[in-house]
């Protein structure tokens, strides 16, 4: 991949690439190092909560990117015994202007006859809802398991892990007052040592990877609330402590890198008359560029659902279908025919279609469309890159900085309260 294709991955905050960037990269091992800094003024506190946060964020992490494609893969085999396709996407069960189940089987019968048969066989109201339980089933499987693993089972076997240590911690401690008693008696100079080791339905059942995840997030921090260790006196302190990283975690992963590229779109746009909504493959490809340039640029009439969709049919091998699919907007079969199993969302197509117009149009009133385009690219590569910066600073410094604070107005100490709660002294 190259560097701008590698840009242009992580800036796409529709997908699972900057959680990547933002999760495994940075926010796991900066959290653990500043757990490790946070507890420093007890030495076995410190170990134990930076032990426990170096298993739950990278287990964690490992489940949460893995769990849903694993649980996914096993249900679409399943689903397929069941004698459907499960990339049928359900909202083609209610027909709107210009698609739809019998909408699309008209249409695209001799186009693409095989992804028709998968059509036909939805066609009778029993088979729609046995297929719509199937999906439904799948979304809950992607879904709940996670959140049971990582909200339940792994807080649980942690919590299990750090008890067996402090136990551990206590019988060592235990010994060596022991052995001090009868060196003391019998003025021996032998000593113990101890070692440890340490309609909804079809909503829910087309939200894509990114947005399970958001999902397996929250169910994940009510989990982790539910399962917090109680103190001797009854006290909910890492429950607290909990809850208030979980609602900084979901806001910064999810809702901020979103708010922030539209800011510095919006800045950009304002300042420098430039539209950076275009990806950056886009703003370094030489026939977008020329074809601007030689005002052959292929666009659809419109923005409505027909022109749209007729452009897309009738225009197969266009730059405009080219990056639709690309960028997900759409989807072709292998012989460039739209895949009639798949639901085009009609208004972010149609954004698309403007953001293109929008810099083609600002290109040719530039003096150079190419040195427009460049300078489009670099402002654009910039804010990904701002964003990605921005976005991992707060999440992985700021947000923890911020937790530890709580934490000491709410218990009057640095220390995890979850070791402490686990009478760890």
């Amino acid at each position: 991949m190259t560097v701008t294709g590698i840009i242009s991955a992580i800036g796409n905050n529709s997908s699972i690439y900057p959680l990547l960037v933002r999760d495994c990269g940075i926010e796991v091992p900066t959290k653990v190092y500043l757990t490790y800094k946070e507890n420093e003024n007890d030495k076995k506190i410190q170990k134990l909560a930076t032990r426990e946060r170096f298993i739950d964020e990278y287990i964690g992490s490992a489940i949460w990117l893995g769990g849903i494609p694993l649980v996914e893969y096993v249900a679409n085999k399943f689903i397929k015994a069941k004698g459907f396709n499960p990339n049928i996407n359900l909202k083609l069960l209610k027909e709107e202007e210009c698609q739809g189940l019998e909408y699309n089987i008209k249409k695209f019968e001799k186009l693409a006859p095989e992804a028709v048969e998968d059509l036909k066989k939805l066609t009778g109201s029993m088979a729609k809802n046995t297929y719509k339980t199937l999906l439904g089933a799948r979304f809950l499987a992607a879904t709940l398991i996670p959140i049971a693993v990582i909200g339940f089972i792994l807080p649980k076997m942690i919590f299990a892990s750090s008890a067996k240590k402090i136990a551990e911690m206590k019988n060592q401690n235990e010994n060596r007052r022991t052995s001090l008693e009868i060196e003391r008696k019998q003025q021996e100079k032998k000593t113990k040592e101890t070692t440890f080791t340490g309609n909804l339905m079809s909503t829910l059942a087309n939200f894509s990877t990114k947005e399970k995840m958001e999902v397996i997030d929250g169910g994940y921090a009510l989990g982790r609330i539910v399962t917090a260790r109680k103190g001797p006196d009854g006290n909910r302190n890492e429950a607290k402590d909990i809850a208030f990283k979980m609602a900084g975690m979901m806001y910064l992963n999810y809702v901020a890198p979103q708010q922030i590229e539209k800011g510095l779109n919006f800045f950009c746009k304002k300042v420098f008359k430039l539209n950076t909504n275009l990806d950056p493959l886009m703003l370094e490809d030489k026939d977008f560029i020329n074809q601007i340039k030689e005002g052959k640029l292929q666009l659809p009439k419109s923005d409505s659902a027909k022109d749209l969709l007729d452009f897309v049919d009738n225009n197969p091998k266009s730059l405009f279908v080219k990056y639709a699919e690309k960028f997900e907007k759409i989807k072709l079969l292998k012989n460039g025919i739209r895949d009639p199993r798949a639901y085009v969302n009609i208004k972010k197509l149609a954004e698309f279609k403007k953001d293109i117009e929008e810099f083609s149009k600002n290109s040719l009133s530039s003096k150079s469309v190419k040195s427009f385009a460049k300078r489009a690219k670099g402002v654009k590569t910039f804010n990904i890159l701002a964003n990605v910066g921005l976005s991992s600073f707060l999440l992985a410094y700021c947000l923890p900085k911020a937790q530890f604070a709580f934490r000491r107005l709410v218990t009057g100490s640095e220390l995890e309260p979850g070791i402490v709660n686990a009478n760890m002294k």
